[in-house]
């Protein structure tokens, strides 16, 4: 404590001169030391009740085994609703300005009484109640401040570092009646002024909230004069890519050697880098953040080199993986070592939706975010431009392959649209069009193909994905720069361990990308520990699609390709050589009807389905119904 309150006591370029005198794989183990948040390593008991801050605010919370913001949400209305139901109070569910707080409605005359009920409620024991004060809308002058009450059920997990809390509350507003009418006490997503007599009616839950998807079946009560479909919800359907490879599996290191005795051109240093292939398990904490900060997802795709991550449930149904013998099918089914010919064949994934989420498995979502963070409503992607650039001048083979692509990127443009590219994208989530990939494919045949054929990054490639599709998009009216808040850090950097503790402690970022670019080895082992001890504690919650612990201990011993031909039913201790030698299997219904062979695991993550009415007396409205039929 008395190291780290000296070193933060000193100006930054006395701590950067510190830094120096030491070897530079020394310098990330000694800031990591010294910015290694306090506390948090105590395991509380499952069910336990602990003492955390929620909001600035120092509270108690229950401990349990896992959480989205989604279920609390749910949990924290449902609650509400049931008590109020249960004493005969009349109220309607609304859209709330804020969509991760949901808002009941009750006439004023009946406050009193649900003062009372919240703090007595069976449905609501255990419940935090908190009464705030809220200002009208600018259209409503006439009005004065008013108070909502709050009510939640406060969760942590076992370090108690995670609150799922006042965040995700569900607001009690207290309606005015005038007349023949009734006045919202602030603005919401809806209306201010309304008949005082209404038809009850049942809604799904993702007409009051843009954060909540379409398949989800809760239904709430509400007016049915407020079932309305905004024109800013997201309403077609959105996937999830990620591409991953574990560069420790024995069969795949045999796999990359062999593609290394017959390289295809001068080979750049970067490509075949070893630390553009390791596997800290990043994977499964950018899955856990997409379960978690984006329900709305409608399916998760994984792309690898048939092999399975050990900790992945193979038998459940919001992931599908696609080996590289089915991108490449055309191409003899080969395996490549090349992202950028990878990414080049995204949109050739069968059963993948118009609109996709490209990630990389070192890029992760911070909070909960809306599918209009990445997509207009519509169908207009985003793109987040970075203030870094690749260059002039024409790409050659001394190019690192990223600055390479670019390069070649902006010839296309140049010669398509009449516009010179500089800039390089942000490393986030790229919202993607399969269409305009098609287009892309289809306009510049030979360069895409020749991008699939290079099985190493190579100074002719495109960077498709990940650059030339945002260009080509904003060009052809299909896409728009936008903001987004970002942390993108180098885990070979020594200031990253002092980033990932303001990320642990602010959690103020949209996304975030911890990136290994060309580490020192002996560094490898200190940067596994940070991450090993960063992402359990800022993701703490496993997903539905993990393993217990127990079974992935036993799966790390056989490797990603032998875990692959397992969950094939292949034969687990035969000879593993290329990708296209391995017969593909099914496993689980199809998403589509594919023509090329690939793994399924399972059924899409939230396929549409109607919704139907919860039993009450309301009639139920769906989904997309108009409220008049």
């Amino acid at each position: 404590m008395i190291a780290l309150k000296i070193y933060r006591s000193l100006p930054q370029g006395m701590r950067r001169q510190l830094l120096e005198m030491l070897p530079q794989h020394r310098r990330l183990s000694l800031v990591r030391t010294l910015t290694r948040p306090s506390g948090g390593d105590t395991v509380h008991p499952l069910g336990s009740r602990v003492t955390v801050t929620d909001g600035g605010v120092r509270t108690v919370a229950e401990v349990v085994v896992a959480a989205t913001p989604l279920e609390m949400w749910h949990r924290n209305l449902t609650a509400v609703t049931t008590a109020l139901e249960a004493a005969g109070i009349d109220h309607h569910c609304l859209r709330n300005d804020d969509y991760l707080r949901s808002s009941v409605a009750v006439l004023d005359d009946r406050r009193a009484e649900v003062l009372r009920l919240v703090r007595g409620a069976p449905a609501l024991s255990g419940a935090h109640v908190h009464v705030v004060e809220v200002r009208p809308g600018r259209n409503q002058p006439d009005l004065a401040p008013t108070e909502v009450i709050q009510v939640w059920f406060p969760v942590t997990d076992a370090r108690a570092g995670v609150v799922l809390g006042a965040q995700f509350a569900c607001e009690i507003e207290f309606w005015a009646r005038v007349g023949d009418v009734v006045r919202a006490p602030r603005h919401n997503a809806v209306v201010d002024e309304a008949p005082a007599r209404a038809e009850p009616v049942r809604v799904a839950a993702a007409l009051i909230s843009h954060f909540v998807p379409e398949a989800d079946d809760h239904t709430y009560r509400t007016r049915r004069d407020l079932t309305v479909r905004a024109p800013d919800r997201v309403g077609f359907p959105i996937d999830a890519v990620f591409t991953w490879v574990d560069g420790s599996d024995p069969e795949w290191l045999r796999r990359k050697a062999d593609a290394l005795g017959a390289p295809d051109g001068m080979l750049h240093a970067v490509a075949a880098n070893s630390s553009r292939y390791h596997n800290r398990d990043e994977l499964r904490y950018a899955m856990r953040s997409l379960h978690s900060f984006a329900p709305w997802l409608r399916r998760i795709f994984l792309v690898t080199d048939s092999q399975l991550p050990s900790w992945l449930d193979p038998n459940h149904p919001m992931v599908t993986v696609v080996t590289h013998a089915e991108l490449f099918a055309d191409l003899g089914g080969q395996s490549s070592f090349n992202s950028h010919a990878i990414e080049s064949r995204l949109h050739r994934i069968e059963g993948l939706a118009e609109h996709f989420l490209y990630f990389n498995d070192d890029v992760f979502l911070g909070r909960p975010l809306l599918p209009t963070h990445f997509f207009h409503a519509n169908g207009i992607a985003k793109f987040f431009l970075s203030p870094a650039q690749f260059g002039l001048g024409a790409a050659t083979p001394s190019d690192p392959p990223v600055n390479a692509a670019g390069k070649n990127n902006r010839r296309h443009i140049q010669r398509q649209f009449g516009v010179t590219i500089t800039q390089k994208m942000r490393h986030t989530p790229f919202a993607l069009r399969r269409s305009i990939m098609h287009q892309i494919e289809a306009m510049l045949a030979a360069d895409v193909q020749a991008t699939a054929r290079h099985r190493f990054r190579h100074h002719g490639d495109l960077s498709i994905p990940s650059s030339l599709h945002q260009y080509w998009a904003y060009l052809t009216a299909q896409a728009v720069p936008a903001d987004i808040e970002y942390e993108y850090a180098d885990l070979g950097h020594p200031s990253t361990p002092a980033r990932l503790a303001e990320l642990l402690a602010r959690r103020h970022r949209d996304v975030f990308c911890l990136n290994d670019t060309d580490s020192d080895p002996r560094a490898i082992e200190e940067q596994e520990n940070m991450l090993a001890d960063f992402l359990p504690r800022y993701l703490p919650f496993p997903a539905p699609f993990e393993l217990p612990d127990d079974a992935v201990a036993e799966r790390r011993k056989v490797g990603a390709t032998a875990l692959w031909r397992r969950a094939c039913g292949a034969d687990r201790e035969g000879p593993q050589v290329d990708a296209a030698t391995v017969p593909a299997l099914r496993v689980g219904p199809a998403v589509d009807a594919p023509t090329t062979p690939s793994l399924r695991i399972g059924t899409p993550r939230a396929a549409h389905r109607g919704i139907s009415a919860q039993p009450g007396v309301e009639p139920s409205v769906k989904l997309g119904e108009r409220p008049d039929a």
